[in-house]
């Protein structure tokens, strides 16, 4: 059985933002239920209940395994993690940056396509993980894999650069790798996690027929959303992000496949479906959609 718990909802920066007082954010930060505060991206993944493969290590990975009793040390090792693995799906801060609340000498396997282990080797503060304990391990797109018990298949989805490697000018959209999309089953059912895609493709959505589960890229409600609310200059697909609504957006591209459990994960804190009781969250339900939130367990 796959048991997988969402370690992080949030996209970059989280939810309330550090540095936002958009109205979402200052709700969450009066403990207004209906704004539940969120953590930036990743899962944790398990086909024992013992040994887990995180998938992303975000900013605020040390809070999230204090959070998450699985992922707690077991006594009476003086040092020990249940943590036997780290995949990552790109090369983004939010996925990359926890990694460092990893490094005291604690082993694991460090698997990543070869683009993103090339930002890790390209930054000399990531030999703060000690190869002696954490080896590193390019994987193939396409090609299935197992770890931890986990079958996994990694596949490219559009996607974009790190923005940090961007450059000047809009990069495009690249499909060879910069971004990742995983198939995850443990004999069972098969959950997909793609926290981070610029648009639906046929050969994607003939992956995503059938699935059990999906976690989605959930980034902003409307492609405009940063540029409306004066929170930034780009759109959602500048980014790297497929809108959740309008046109060409993921609940129009989802509309007419078959998929069990559609959840939307990695939500910019200016995205109004954050809010439990907001107009846009209940367009979302009705289109058959759930908002990922901290914590939250699907086991298949």
């Amino acid at each position: 059985m796959l048991r997988v718990i969402v370690l992080g909802s949030g996209a970059g920066g989280g939810f309330p933002q550090w540095n936002s007082a958009g109205p979402g954010c200052l709700r969450a930060r009066a403990g207004d239920p209906a704004a539940l505060p969120r953590s930036q991206a990743s899962i944790a993944a398990s086909a024992d209940g013992e040994r887990w493969l995180l998938v992303n290590a975000s900013p605020d990975l040390r809070q999230q395994i204090a959070a998450t009793p699985a992922l707690h040390p077991r006594p009476p090792a003086l040092r020990h993690s249940p943590i036997g693995a780290v995949l990552l799906t790109g090369g983004e801060v939010d996925a990359i940056a926890g990694l460092l609340h990893l490094r005291e000498r604690q082993p694991f396997d460090l698997l990543a396509a070869p683009q993103t282990l090339g930002v890790l080797d390209a930054n000399p503060i990531f030999n703060a993980l000690n190869p002696e304990f954490v080896r590193r391990r390019p994987i193939a797109l396409e090609q299935g894999l197992a770890v931890l018990g986990i079958s996994i298949t990694a596949y490219a989805v559009p996607g974009k650069v790190p923005l940090f490697a961007e450059g000047t000018g809009d990069p495009g959209v690249a499909e060879d790798g910069e971004a990742v999309g995983l198939a995850l089953s443990a004999g069972g059912g098969t959950l997909h996690y793609i926290p981070g895609c610029a648009l639906m493709t046929d050969a994607l959505r003939a992956r995503l027929q059938g699935a059990d589960c999906v976690f989605f890229d959930g980034t902003l409600f409307s492609d405009d959303e940063m540029i409306r609310l004066g929170a930034g200059p780009k759109t959602g697909r500048r980014m790297g992000h497929m809108p959740m609504t309008g046109p060409g957006s993921t609940v129009e591209a989802f509309e007419h496949m078959q998929v069990a459990r559609r959840v939307f994960v990695h939500i910019n804190n200016t995205n109004p479906a954050l809010l439990s009781d907001s107009p846009e969250r209940a367009q979302l339900a009705a289109a058959g959609w759930e908002v990922a939130e901290d914590g939250m367990e699907i086991r298949l």
